[in-house]
């Protein structure tokens, strides 16, 4: 789905983007552009943005660690 018209840009770019380092929305809307036009798109984007975070960290609290672990 478009989220920026002007840019041209997806929620799957959104969520790519965070995939590949941004970490907040100022960080996705320097690389993609997002909201830098008329700025309608901000709350949806913001919106990806939080859900994509989140998932992220609970993706990342579920992962399986060793019950012991030795730092190297």
């Amino acid at each position: 789905m478009y989220v920026c018209l002007c840019q041209g840009v997806t929620d799957g770019q959104i969520r790519d983007a965070i995939y590949e380092g941004c970490c907040s929305y100022k960080d996705v809307r320097q690389t993609l552009g997002v909201a830098s036009q008329c700025g309608k798109c901000a709350c949806l984007a913001k919106q990806v943005v939080r859900e994509t975070l989140t998932e992220l960290q609970a993706t990342q609290a579920a992962l399986p660690y060793p019950v012991e672990f030795t730092a190297a």
